[in-house]
C-alpha cells in the first residue's frame, strides 16, 4: 500500500513540474511577445517622421539624419529661433567657397531649418531667449532636374505638434513655396546663410 502511494505521490509531483514547467514557458514566451510588440511599437513610431512627403513629394526620408548635421548659421526673428544644418555635401561646397566663389551647390546639397518658439531663460544670470518649443523642419534641396523652375531647390514644412510629439506635411507647403523669399538671394544660388566662421 505504501508503494502504491509513493508511486501516486511521485506521478503527482512529475505533473505538477511538467505544469510548472508550461507556465513558465508560457510566461517566457508571453514576456517575450510583449517586448517584440513593444520594440516594434517603438521602431514604428520612431520612423513616423520618415515616411511623411510633402505636397510636391518631398520625402522627409531624404533629409534622415538631419539632426546629426553640422551647423551653418542660426537665425532668430521676434516669433522663432533657427538653426540652419547642411549636409555634408552642402558642407563640403560651403568650404570650397561655395556660393561665393561663384561656384552654385551641387545637385544632392540639403539644408534644414529648425525652428523653435524662443522663451527667456530663467537660468542664466542675464537676459537670453533658448529654445521652448520645437515648432517645425524647413526643408531644401538642390535637384535641378526635379525643380528646374526654382534654380534646382525644392522646399518643404514639415511642421511638429509637441503635445502629439508628432510631425505632418504642411498642406499648404508646395515645392517652389520658400522660392519666392529666396529669389532675392538669387546671385547666392537662392542661400540666405553663409557658412559662419566658428
Amino acid at each position: 500500500m505504501a508503494k502504491i502511494v509513493t508511486q501516486e505521490q511521485q506521478e503527482q509531483r512529475m505533473e505538477s513540474c511538467v505544469v510548472v514547467e508550461l507556465i513558465t514557458g508560457f510566461s517566457i514566451v508571453t514576456v517575450a511577445v510583449a517586448v517584440l510588440a513593444l520594440l516594434l511599437a517603438t521602431v514604428v513610431d520612431a520612423q513616423d517622421k520618415y515616411s511623411l512627403k510633402s505636397p510636391s513629394g518631398i520625402a522627409f526620408s531624404d533629409f534622415r539624419g538631419y539632426e546629426d548635421w553640422a551647423m551653418v548659421s542660426s537665425a532668430r526673428t521676434d516669433e522663432v529661433l533657427k538653426v540652419i544644418l547642411a549636409n555634408p555635401t552642402m558642407i563640403a561646397a560651403y568650404k570650397a567657397g561655395a556660393p561665393g566663389n561663384g561656384q552654385l551647390f551641387p545637385d544632392g546639397s540639403m539644408i534644414v531649418k529648425v525652428q523653435w518658439k524662443p522663451k527667456k531663460s530663467t537660468e542664466a544670470p542675464f537676459v537670453v531667449d533658448v529654445p521652448d518649443v520645437f515648432t517645425q523642419a524647413f526643408v531644401m534641396e538642390k535637384d535641378s532636374k526635379r525643380f528646374p523652375k526654382t534654380g534646382g531647390w525644392g522646399y518643404a514644412v514639415f511642421n511638429y505638434d509637441a503635445p502629439s510629439g508628432k510631425f505632418t506635411a504642411d498642406s499648404k507647403s508646395l515645392s517652389d513655396c520658400g522660392n519666392t523669399c529666396h529669389t532675392a538671394v538669387k546671385s547666392k544660388d537662392y542661400i540666405f546663410h553663409p557658412y559662419e566662421m566658428r
